[in-house]
């Protein structure tokens, strides 16, 4: 038990750069192993957390641009929707990564964007708002017309129709599909230190190291269990906070009117 507190205190932020710099060699532990695998997820939850915060808000601003009537306005969301929907995520980790990489040498502002922390954030910040913006279109799309009768009698037009009415109603019916999108992104976040963004003195996520247990004891079936672990109580999390958003965006309608959450997993994008 002591030697377990002490990996943990020498490894647990050590995807940080906290702790000790050299990776165990030889006679690996479960708890090497765990400690490790889960200081690696830090950097999973970084990228989902704030890809996802971001992404939410862009994502609403494409499903607006797409529903609009100017032609303006809707086909540049149709089309950056389309780009990155159309495109697999592990080749636009490629294409960001030396894209950067040129303009990194036209002017140094680009420099941060070559290393993951910031150029595999904005990859996954411009995915996840292409994916979330079709649900969010396809909810706007299902708003019940009288709906929209009902706040024009009232007098309501503009902002006050749409912050009263249409983002919350459309919020309501996305809910579920998007909290998928949201399991799945932090999925997505594995992609990131196997695509062209170099994991600096070895501060990879939590497949990084799975990879590398997995490369050194030649068993793949201990770390990458406790890899599935790790992201399985992260789904968890996920359903859990996303189900008290939803019965909050739900909590005017009857008991049998209210949407429930139904998640289906994908297995390739």
């Amino acid at each position: 038990m002591t030697s377990c507190l002490h990996t943990i205190q020498d490894y647990g932020l050590r995807s940080l750069g906290i702790g000790e710099r050299l990776l165990p060699r030889e006679g690996f532990t479960l708890c090497e192993q765990v400690t490790l695998i889960g200081s690696g997820m830090i950097w999973n939850i970084y990228f989902g957390v704030l890809a996802l915060l971001a992404g939410f808000f862009l994502a609403t601003a494409l499903a607006l641009g797409k529903n609009a009537h100017s032609r303006w306005l809707r086909k540049p969301a149709e089309w950056f929707i389309f780009l990155f929907r159309g495109s697999p995520l592990f080749i636009q980790f490629f294409f960001a990564y030396f894209l950067f990489l040129s303009l990194k040498s036209v002017h140094p502002f680009f420099a941060p964007f070559t290393a993951a922390w910031a150029g595999a954030l904005v990859v996954l910040f411009l995915n996840t708002a292409a994916y979330s913006a079709e649900i969010f279109y396809g909810a706007l799309q299902s708003i019940p017309k009288g709906d929209i009768q009902a706040a024009d009698a009232l007098g309501m037009s503009g902002w006050s129709r749409f912050r009263r009415i249409t983002w919350p109603t459309m919020l309501r019916l996305a809910w579920p599909a998007y909290t998928n999108e949201a399991i799945f992104l932090f999925h997505a976040t594995t992609l990131v230190f196997f695509s062209g963004f170099p994991a600096w003195q070895q501060r990879g996520d939590a497949l990084y190291y799975a990879s590398y247990f997995a490369d050194k004891t030649f068993n793949p079936f201990i770390p990458y269990p406790i890899l599935a672990g790790f992201f399985i109580l992260c789904t968890l999390g996920i359903i859990a906070l996303f189900g008290l958003i939803n019965r909050r965006l739900n909590r005017h309608l009857p008991q049998e009117a209210r949407q429930k959450m139904r998640l289906r997993f994908n297995l390739i994008r």
